[in-house]
């Protein structure tokens, strides 16, 4: 309907990745959404600012995009990292006094109770390292870490990581937002070993809101495919309807003239 305000769909990216992960969602999230892909400092076009490894820092950066309640209903995505991210994001407005997304959406993630892979231990040996992401799927076998390129050099992988255990242990802090009741979508790949379906119903846990868990045929990075856009724009569409609908019923009903 034309009266229907488009969903913002605010997209975080996995560790090492900028937002070309999300060039084409655009057209395969379909009408009436708004796909807006959020690059972190030190990759891309700010490849020159200094990443960020803390929850303060991530909130400094990102937490002003948020802040328009006017500006209609929000979706947040977030994929492995961009998943506690977006969880980060959605208790701090909580935090703050302000409206949480109408929906939240964690792919490709286990939640924070659970420790992250052993191989993003601060300062583990390269081996080791590139042996997980080769098994996520992340890199090519045979690249070692000196190789790795745009969208993200081993700097930015390293404190990628960083920021997991970082976001990770400060969700496990108790908050006055806490428990959140945003409602939450987990999706998980069929064929992901590190944040299978079974892991990832976890997140259960972290809201009092309604959980759905869907399944899409792929491995780790099943946000390169099309099953995903697709599957966000579905659910923004009845966050759309369901804002649509409680507009309505907030307007004041039309004064009857005196006879």
């Amino acid at each position: 309907m034309p009266h229907e305000q488009p969903v913002r769909l605010y997209c975080f990216a996995h560790a090492g990745a900028d937002v070309s992960t999300f060039q084409d969602w655009t057209a395969a999230v379909g009408p009436g959404v708004i796909p807006v892909p959020v690059l972190l400092p030190g990759r891309g076009r700010r490849r020159d600012e200094f990443s960020v490894t803390t929850r303060e820092a991530l909130l400094g950066d990102v937490l002003h995009l948020f802040t328009n309640a006017s500006a209609g209903p929000c979706v947040l995505y977030g994929h492995g990292l961009g998943a506690l991210v977006c969880y980060t994001v959605a208790r701090a407005l909580l935090e703050i006094g302000l409206p949480g997304p109408a929906l939240l959406a964690v792919g490709a993630c286990t939640p924070p109770h659970m420790p992250p892979e052993s191989a993003y231990i601060l300062g583990v040996p390269e081996a080791e390292l590139l042996r997980t992401l080769d098994r996520m799927g992340v890199v090519p076998p045979g690249t070692d870490l000196g190789g790795i390129r745009e969208p993200a050099g081993k700097q930015v992988l390293r404190d990628d990581l960083a920021l997991d255990r970082a976001l990770r242990a400060a969700a496990r802090t108790p908050s006055p937002a806490d428990p959140l009741s945003t409602p939450l979508l987990i999706i998980a790949g069929d064929d992901d070993g590190p944040a299978s379906p079974a892991l990832a119903e976890g997140w259960h846990a972290w809201t009092e809101g309604p959980v759905r868990l869907r399944t899409v045929s792929d491995g780790h990075l099943f946000v390169r495919g099309s099953q995903l856009p697709r599957l966000m724009g579905q659910a923004c569409r009845v966050v759309r309807r369901l804002d649509t609908t409680r507009r309505q019923l907030s307007m004041p009903s039309p004064v009857e003239p005196h006879q």
